[in-house]
């Protein structure tokens, strides 16, 4: 087996962000995922960018298909029918529209988990608004406490909304196909980006409730408020992280700062009045020496202190290399596939492919003919990339446009 995904089928709308991060994590999985690309998306980019780097799209098989015809809806309704489960990331009813929906795909195939991936979900007063992650998260409540005390909030890049969307999507497609098996139906899968970022936010809302978390952002112990986690610069510029949380951790960390005995760094570490001396006496000693110079110190001592890593050095740290935490992927780092499996072991990923690389293996599979597939590419219902192999053999003997 190539994963514990394997055999499961899933049909992809392309389209940006967490719907085909989503759609990644399944096929990194195993399953086997069809990336059905707009032709309108690659006439107006020509050549398009070099989709190696495209690295949430990988591992998947793509067809290029008008879906503004009624020919190239009826080839997505055509591969539905035959899929398990089906990832959109429209805006609500534009699917609709498209003669797409979840109505029409699951009257071909009532087992269909149709997966519908937006920023605010499919209800509310937000539901047709534009937004991209920084709007979703701080709406629901995941951009406030993010940054220093005094300053603005800082956006924390795409982790929180991508990745908070684009795992509950994910998340709920496995929920649901596992239903479809005891109950031979399928159903929709509603995620939202704002539903995945509050989901993220139980801890702090847990803590908020009880009176531990101040609603101002950069004055609690896991926002850079406390002096034991935290950043802090070395004399190269570069940074180390500190989670010395643990009062054993603390003090160890104190101990081979050589700090133990200033008196800034005395007093109860849970108390906010002492933390602005805390931390100024850590920030010295760390300042005194470079970030590798830190890190050798602090090799064989468990007082949670780790270098803070930029993207270009990430593949390179002793554990990531160990694990095998990243790829290489024609010279491309990439993540590799999480969680692992003891049993149902993952493959490794495969290259993106280019927008309709796989349009005429894809239209065969799917039971049109070679007389089609040729009707379809010259009415510019398909388009297909060209290959490095040449044109496409038909198992008829014909070749193919592609």
């Amino acid at each position: 087996m190539s994963g514990p995904l394997d055999g499961v089928r899933v049909v992809e709308i392309a389209g940006v962000g967490p719907a085909p991060f989503a759609a990644m994590l399944l096929a990194d999985m195993g399953a086997e995922v069809i990336r059905v690309d707009r032709v309108d998306a690659i006439e107006q980019s020509p050549g398009m960018d070099d989709p190696r780097f495209r690295i949430p799209e990988r591992s998947r098989l793509s067809v290029a298909v008008d879906l503004k015809s009624p020919e190239g809806a009826e080839i997505v309704l055509r591969l539905a029918g035959t899929a398990d489960a089906m990832v959109e990331g429209f805006r609500p009813g534009v699917a609709e529209r498209l003669g797409i929906g979840p109505d029409e795909c699951r009257a071909r195939n009532p087992r269909l988990v149709y997966g519908r991936m937006t920023g605010w979900g499919q209800q509310g007063p937000l539901s047709g608004r534009a937004g991209h992650d920084i709007n979703f998260i701080s709406v629901a409540g995941a951009l406030h406490p993010v940054g220093l005390a005094g300053q603005p909030p800082v956006p924390p890049v795409n982790l929180v909304g991508e990745g908070g969307g684009g795992m509950l999507l994910a998340y709920g497609i496995v929920c649901a196909l596992l239903e479809a098996r005891l109950s031979g139906a399928g159903q929709v899968v509603d995620a939202g980006i704002v539903d995945g970022a509050a989901v993220l936010l139980s801890t702090m809302l847990g803590m908020r409730a009880a009176g531990t978390w101040n609603t101002e952002r950069g004055t609690n112990t896991l926002d850079s408020g406390a002096p034991f986690y935290g950043t802090y610069r070395c004399a190269d510029g570069e940074y180390v992280a500190v989670g010395a949380a643990e009062r054993h951790f603390f003090d160890r960390l104190l101990e081979t700062l050589g700090v133990a005995d200033d008196p800034r760094a005395a007093g109860n570490r849970l108390d906010p009045g002492r933390w602005d001396a805390m931390k100024e006496c850590i920030a010295e000693a760390f300042a005194a020496r470079s970030r590798a110079e830190w890190m050798a110190v602090f090799d064989d001592v468990d007082a949670c202190v780790t270098p803070v890593l930029s993207l270009d050095e990430v593949a390179g740290h002793p554990h990531n290399r160990a694990r095998g935490t990243f790829l290489d992927i024609e010279g491309v780092v990439h993540p590799a596939a999480a969680p692992r499996f003891s049993r149902t072991r993952t493959a490794a990923p495969r290259p993106p492919a280019a927008p309709g690389r796989d349009s005429a293996d894809v239209l065969r599979a799917a039971g049109y003919t070679h007389q089609q597939i040729t009707g379809f590419v010259e009415r510019r219902v398909v388009v297909c990339q060209d290959r490095t192999a040449g044109p496409v053999i038909d198992r008829t003997g014909g070749r193919t446009p592609c």
